[in-house]
């Protein structure tokens, strides 16, 4: 079953180990240690595409590209421009919808099994969790929700889970742009949301939203390396299908531009 159906969605994925002496001498190998690409750094936004959704706010009503149902419709409709209920100024700055925003990311690792990104857009902090974990149900709903992540299994549906991988995987995968080998891609999926907007207009989602993301980094000809974030929003409330869109950032050599701005001044 594709994974862009709603049943498809899941984390929780059978996974197919390699057993053997290698194996279990490198299963104690952290996330981090065993990263396959290299995440952290500063990356910009490059928007090529759907510039007047993201660049301008869009005006009342346009909800192009985006699978809203009746609903959906509904409630964007009732949206005002420069009108925001006291402690929702966030609400386009929610996990479903910021990476869409256009800004800067920092990307480093809080700790050996979490990876941390930080927008100036918004001034807000996600984290991608490796432990398998998922949120608990004490947990109060956030803009950020919780995240659970991992290495994406390479093709062929075997998962290393940090260990080693087999030295022509790379070559037989192939790579984005330059030739570089780049055999999996991390994966994330959130849930445990505040409601939030898919679009600065008002097009919403719901707190029932499950978020599945794919980061893949490839180095260009040029010697310039890019971040793809292909984002699948699945929200039975307000969306007949998921919504798909695919961003993408270029790294910076330093934290030129970084201009933490908060929801309120956005």
């Amino acid at each position: 079953m594709s994974r862009f159906t709603r049943s498809g969605i899941s984390l929780a994925a059978a996974l197919t180990l390699t057993v053997g002496p290698a194996a279990l001498s490198q299963s104690q190998t952290s996330p981090r240690d065993s990263a396959p690409v290299d995440l952290t750094g500063y990356w910009v936004s490059v928007v090529t595409e759907d510039w007047r959704w993201r660049m301008i706010v869009p005006g009342k009503g346009d909800y192009a590209s985006i699978p809203v149902n009746a609903e959906g419709i509904r409630v964007a409709d009732q949206w005002e421009p420069g009108v925001t209920e006291p402690g929702e100024e966030c609400r386009p700055y929610g996990a479903a919808g910021i990476m869409r925003v256009p800004g800067r990311l920092h990307i480093t690792w809080e700790d050996d099994r979490t990876l941390r990104i930080d927008t100036d857009a918004g001034t807000q902090t996600r984290l991608f969790h490796f432990d398998g974990g998922e949120a608990r149900p004490e947990m109060e709903p956030s803009w950020q929700g919780y995240s659970s992540a991992r290495w994406e299994p390479p093709p062929g549906g075997r998962a290393f889970l940090g260990f080693a991988a087999p030295p022509d995987l790379g070559a037989a995968v192939g790579s984005a742009g330059s030739g570089t080998s780049r055999w999996r891609s991390l994966e994330a999926v959130t849930t445990h949301l505040r409601p939030g907007y898919l679009r600065w207009n008002g097009v919403p989602y719901s707190a029932d939203t499950v978020l599945t993301e794919y980061y893949d980094v490839a180095d260009m000809p040029n010697g310039d390396t890019w971040l793809f974030v292909t984002t699948i929003v699945d929200d039975p409330q307000y969306l007949e299908v998921p919504y798909v869109t695919s961003t993408n950032f270029k790294k910076q050599a330093d934290d030129s531009g970084w201009n933490p701005t908060s929801c309120s001044d956005g």
